[in-house]
């Protein structure tokens, strides 16, 4: 499951969303994040499912590797829905089983929460896999460039964001690669009660972080001996560039948030 893990992975391609400049994704994913919450109805959730599918298309990610990719995220969505489903308690009662009453109003909150869970997951993972990490550090501190007025380190903090973005795919393979390896010496973490697999995990924690701390110290060292010295003087190789594909990004964001105020309850 490990290596199947999206989450910080970039693919490179030729698609329209690829194509984008990252600014207008990064504003296209922030402002998507505060429309989702404007749906509260059948057809707004589903005109939100549908232009979520349709930047998928678009961006030429398989539907079945996204998902196929998010499967750890799938048991706090299953988590998510449940919750509603036995703690609501408003509507009619559409199911009994035994003191399980299940009503119409939780039932259509764990859906509906679901689906806003689902889509913003799938935009932030479009987001990087359709964008390089560097793209994205410069993107950011394009964006937060009115904050170095306040004396922020606009350029540092970027960084920072997207070197933790590029540390979850190598920590989740560090963590299949100690996995399989305490497996070959006959260690299941699969078996036997609760708390026997949780001490199982204890002896993965060690040199997980031993490896974390190896691998940051590495890279604090190559960017130190390639003169590395923050974002005072730092040029860049590729030029960020507007153009219409990202204004026609922006529009169709900004039709689907007037359809979503348009349609709702």
């Amino acid at each position: 499951m490990m290596e199947k893990m999206i989450f910080g992975r970039f693919i490179p391609s030729d698609s329209f969303v690829h194509k984008m400049d990252p600014r207008s994704k990064l504003l296209f994913v922030f402002a998507f994040i505060v429309v989702v919450f404007l749906a509260n109805n059948v057809v707004t959730y589903a005109l939100l499912l549908a232009f979520t599918l349709f930047v998928i298309l678009m961006s030429k990610i398989r539907l079945y590797f996204l998902i196929n990719g998010l499967k750890p995220v799938i048991i706090l969505l299953v988590f998510t829905f449940m919750i509603h489903i036995l703690f609501t308690r408003e509507g009619d009662i559409i199911f009994q089983l035994g003191f399980l009453k299940v009503y119409e109003e939780g039932l259509r909150q764990g859906i509906f929460i679901s689906i806003r869970f689902l889509v913003l997951v799938f935009m932030t993972s479009i987001l990087t896999l359709t964008t390089s990490p560097i793209s994205i550090t410069d993107g950011l501190e394009t964006l937060l460039n009115p904050l170095k007025k306040m004396k922020l380190p606009v350029h540092e903090l970027a960084l920072m964001m997207s070197i933790a973005l590029r540390f979850i795919p190598t920590l989740m393979d560090e963590t299949d690669k100690i996995m399989k390896a305490q497996m070959a010496r006959g260690s299941d973490l699969s078996a036997g009660p609760l708390k026997d697999r949780i001490k199982a995990v204890v002896p993965l924690l060690v040199p997980l972080f031993v490896s974390a701390f190896k691998r940051a110290e590495d890279l604090a060292t190559a960017m130190e001996v390639r003169g590395y010295r923050g974002g005072e003087g730092r040029t860049r190789y590729r030029q960020l560039k507007w153009d219409w594909r990202d204004t026609t990004g922006l529009v169709l964001l900004a039709a689907v948030t007037i359809l979503l105020v348009g349609l709702r309850n």
